[in-house]
C-alpha cells in the first residue's frame, strides 16, 4: 500500500483558538497551493479533518498546522490510496470540531486515560470493562469491537442523553464502572471520556488513536475487530492494514452499502439504497437521479463532476 500515490491524513487536535476565524484564510491558502484537498474544521476547541494529497503537499500542511497556537504535538492518522479521495479544499468554522451539544465541556483539561492500540486487547478482555461504540448506528453496522454497546445513535449528540439513561444499569449493584470508549479516529471518544469524567465517573479509558490506529498496529491474527471500518471520504471502509474495504457509498443518504446492499430492490446507483427509499419523496430521487446522470457525463468527458451534497434533501 505504501506505493500509491496519494498520501492521507486524519486528524483532530484539542487546543484552545481565541480567533479560529483569522486562521482560516491562511490555513486554506496553505492547503490550496499545495494541491491538497479535504476538509479542516476550526473552532474555539481545536482542528479537526481528513486532507488527501501528495507526499510533500501533505507535510506542508502540517507543517502549517503544527505551528498554530497549541498544536506543536499534533497528531495523525496516515493511509494512503491509488486515486484522490476529494473533490475539493474546504476549511470551515463550527462552534465545535465534533458536535456534543454540550458548549461548557472542556475535552481538554476533563479527558480519559489514554490507551494505546496494543494495550487494548488487555483492557477489553477485562469482563469488568464496559465496552461502547461512541459511533452512530450506520457505522457499527459495518464493523466494531467483539462485545462492545452499539448505543444506536444517529448522531453524537444524542450520547450524553443515552448515557444519562444507562448511567444506573452501569452502576449496578453499587459497583464502580471501568468504562472503555472508541471511534474510528479518536475525537468522538476523546470527547465521550471528557463528558463521562465530568459526570462524575473516574475510570474512563479510549482508545488512543482511535480504530484506525488499532487496524494498523495489530496484526489481524491478534485481532478483536468485526467487520470493517467506515471512513468518511471515497474509500468508504478499510479493513486490517488500512487496506480499502469492500463497502460502497449510496450518495443520497451518506451510508455504507454492502455487497448484498447493491442487490436489494431499492438500491438505485446514485439515486437511493434500501435504507434511504422511504426517508425521500419521488421529487428528492428524480433530483438525484438527474446529478447521477451528469456525473456519468462528465466522467465520460473526462471532467470533474462536483455536485451538491444533499444530506437532508
Amino acid at each position: 500500500m505504501s506505493n500509491l500515490p496519494i498520501r492521507i491524513a486524519a486528524l483532530y487536535h484539542f487546543t484552545r483558538f481565541d480567533d479560529p476565524a483569522s486562521l482560516k484564510p491562511g490555513l486554506l491558502a496553505c492547503a490550496e497551493d499545495n494541491g491538497v484537498r479535504g476538509t479542516l474544521l476550526l473552532a474555539s476547541e481545536g482542528i479537526n479533518g481528513t486532507i488527501a494529497g501528495s507526499d510533500e503537499g501533505i507535510e506542508a500542511v502540517l507543517d502549517y498546522i503544527r505551528a498554530l497556537p497549541g498544536c506543536a504535538d499534533l497528531d495523525w492518522k496516515e493511509s494512503r490510496a491509488e486515486e484522490m479521495p476529494f473533490h475539493r479544499t474546504k476549511v470551515r468554522l463550527k462552534r465545535e470540531i465534533v458536535t456534543m451539544g454540550q458548549p461548557d465541556l472542556d475535552p481538554v483539561e476533563g479527558v480519559g486515560t489514554y490507551i494505546d492500540a496494543q494495550d487494548w486487547n488487555a483492557l477489553i478482555s477485562d469482563p469488568d470493562t464496559i465496552l461502547i461504540d461512541t459511533r452512530n448506528d450506520y457505522e457499527v453496522a459495518i464493523g466494531t469491537f467483539e462485545g462492545a454497546i452499539d448505543p444506536e445513535t444517529k448522531s453524537f449528540r444524542e450520547f450524553p442523553e443515552w448515557f444519562r439513561a444507562r448511567r444506573a444499569e452501569f452502576e449496578a449493584e453499587g459497583r464502580t464502572p471501568k468504562i472503555a470508549m472508541f471511534c474510528t479516529g479518536g475525537i468522538r471518544s476523546e470527547k465521550s471520556t471528557a463528558f463521562v469524567k465530568s459526570e462524575g465517573l473516574d475510570e474512563v479509558y479510549h482508545l488512543k488513536g482511535g480504530i484506525l490506529k488499532y487496524l494498523e498496529d495489530v496484526p489481524e491474527a491478534d485481532s478483536r475487530w468485526q467487520g470493517e471500518c467506515f471512513v468518511f471520504d471515497e474509500r468508504v471502509s478499510v479493513k486490517h492494514g488500512l487496506d480499502v474495504g469492500t463497502h460502497s457509498l449510496c450518495r443520497a443518504c451518506r451510508r455504507p452499502l454492502s455487497e448484498a446492499d447493491l442487490a436489494h430492490e431499492h438500491y438505485e446507483e446514485g439515486v437511493s439504497c434500501h435504507q434511504c427509499h422511504d426517508e425521500r419523496s419521488e421529487e428528492q430521487r428524480a433530483r438525484y437521479r438527474e446529478r447521477h446522470r451528469q456525473a456519468k457525463l462528465a466522467e465520460a468527458r473526462g471532467d470533474e463532476h462536483i455536485g451538491r451534497r444533499e444530506e437532508d434533501g
